[in-house]
């Protein structure tokens, strides 16, 4: 079983940048989504997965992935997947004894940045970068799932 501890945060300025190395493009789109679970596919570089991820509120959600082909991703992303796709560039950097992902959203969702972090338990200790903000982890609207159906450039 998989299961994942992650917290997601929004980004208040572009300090982070100077320690960011290049970031990898990501396009990912949604095959089903219910009150139970997503089901997604997603490239990133030459990689592609397909994720299944429990829908359930907060930091500890159950996740399973799988390699697949890229010609199968692709495929599925053109005739499959619901609209708009997810676009962002993801980041990654060391802060303290933890790595961050740092996605960079674009297309509908441009504008938003936000911080994720993988524990190993909920109650895990962190430090907090001087670039980090608000704590979304319990906002269902910053779900990648949520934001095909109300895109971040609708929010204002």
């Amino acid at each position: 079983m998989g299961v994942e501890i992650e917290r997601k945060f929004l980004v208040k300025d572009d300090s982070w940048r100077a320690q960011a190395g290049a970031g990898v493009r990501y396009v990912q789109g949604y095959l089903a989504g219910n009150e139970r679970a997503s089901v997604r596919v997603r490239l990133e570089d030459d990689a592609a997965r397909l994720n299944i991820k429990s829908a359930t509120l907060g930091v500890r959600r159950r996740e399973y992935e799988y390699a697949i082909p890229r010609e199968d991703a692709e495929e599925m992303l053109a005739h499959l997947c619901r609209r708009p796709l997810i676009e962002k560039l993801r980041y990654h950097l060391r802060y303290g004894d933890h790595e961050w992902e740092i996605d960079e959203f674009l297309g509908d969702n441009a504008g938003l940045v936000v911080a994720e972090i993988e524990l190993a338990s909920e109650d895990e200790p962190f430090r907090r970068p001087p670039w980090l903000g608000e704590e979304v982890s319990h906002d269902p609207r910053y779900y990648n799932v949520n934001l095909v159906d109300h895109p971040y450039k609708d929010w204002r």
